[in-house]
């Protein structure tokens, strides 16, 4: 499968969440060496046009509000990308927000919304991610997403680098 840059677009957490979830994938990275990521729920992949994305941001910004998730619980896979991952139930919000995103940008790509945040990416043994799985304890059972953002990146993301490469092109926050 060949790799292309593509735009991400992200929902980024608001408050106490965002910093729990920080630091929970600050420490995975440390004790597996693997990348550092701002924690976030994908809503959509789209072509790579920064104008179309700074539109898309904006437009939803203004007819969207901050979005409230209910956890489903801790998964994860052999997906680089799906390491080690907190699951949410499907939302008519974010399926609402995902179609203003995607009309916006003027993308005809369909994006399967898979609600998840991923907390570790790193290609390790099965064992070692269900140990990881259920050595979790999250203290809610429900997240705010408060703020998106547009994200170049290349897809698939396969690496490390890969991460490290993203490239934050627009940021807006949700109206309350």
């Amino acid at each position: 499968m060949s790799s292309r840059i593509v735009i991400a677009y992200w929902l980024t957490l608001g408050e106490p969440a965002r910093k729990f979830f920080q630091g929970m994938i600050e420490e995975f990275a440390r004790q597996h060496d693997a990348p550092v990521f701002e924690p976030h729920l994908t809503i959509h992949v789209g072509e790579d046009q920064a104008d179309a994305a700074e539109k898309a941001l904006s437009r939803a910004s203004q007819e969207c509000q901050r979005i409230n998730l209910k956890l489903l619980g801790i998964d994860h896979s052999d997906e680089f990308i799906k390491t080690l991952f907190v699951r949410f139930a499907p939302d008519e919000e974010l399926q609402r927000l995902n179609a203003t995103i995607r009309a916006a940008a003027g993308d005809p790509v369909r994006y399967h919304l898979n609600p998840h945040l991923s907390l570790l990416y790193k290609n390790i043994p099965a064992p070692v991610r269900s140990e990881l799985q259920h050595s979790i304890k999250l203290s809610f059972s429900e997240v705010t997403f408060d703020g998106l953002k547009a994200v170049r990146c290349v897809s698939p993301t396969n690496s490390r680098c890969d991460v490290e490469a993203w490239q934050v092109i627009a940021t807006r926050e949700l109206s309350r």
